[in-house]
């Protein structure tokens, strides 16, 4: 039971897809110019990846090799469709921002990625926690790096004001260059943090 809590969260620092294997990096800057778009984007895809790690893991047996990646794609299209569908009846304003990007879920290299290294190979359970664990990750990272750039770009974090009325903000951060100066500030105190939970151990 231990190693079946491990894989859930390795997702969530060990090999978390942002910020240690740095899969998946297009929605990461594209849709994070405020923490609702990066916990929407996030769920999102932690939804499909959760439910095609499931599928995949129970069909493992019966998907002949050679069409395997085939039907990996059709099943996380599947589901990726279910999202695109649910978002844009119940979430419209959110569905409309994400805009593409939720059908996009389908070409995520982190669902075909777990779906062919870990969920063809492993038990339901196992497979559930991992998709979940690693969709966990991506939703925190992606809700962070939209939290600082909504923050130093707007003066605000989930729409509300933090900020002093009038007072200055860093605009450049609403536009594409602060997504790729937060990700990288963000990847160099990831990396030394684990540099120094390594010396520690």
């Amino acid at each position: 039971m231990r190693g079946v809590i491990k894989e859930f969260f390795n997702g969530l620092w060990k090999e978390n897809p942002t910020f240690r294997i740095q899969i998946g990096l297009c929605p990461v800057l594209a849709v994070t110019t405020s923490a609702m778009n990066g916990i929407g984007m996030g769920l999102a895809t932690t939804f499909v990846l959760t439910c095609s790690n499931i599928l995949v893991s129970l069909l493992r047996k019966v998907i002949p090799d050679k069409v395997r990646i085939p039907c990996y794609i059709i099943v996380i299209a599947t589901f990726s469709t279910i999202v695109d569908l649910v978002m844009n009846a119940f979430t419209p304003d959110l569905h409309r921002v994400l805009g593409i990007f939720i059908p996009l879920i389908v070409v995520n290299c982190i669902l075909m990625g777990r779906a062919e290294a870990y969920a063809s190979k492993m038990p339901v359970l196992h497979s559930a926690l991992d998709g979940l664990g690693m969709g966990l990750g991506f939703t925190w990272a992606l809700t962070l790096i939209g939290a600082i750039r909504e923050l130093l770009g707007k003066g605000s974090i989930f729409d509300r004001a933090v900020t002093a009325e009038g007072a200055a903000t860093f605009g450049m951060f609403s536009l594409p260059p602060g997504a790729f100066i937060t990700l990288g500030v963000l990847l160099a105190l990831m990396n030394m943090i684990n540099a120094r939970l390594r010396k520690a151990s």
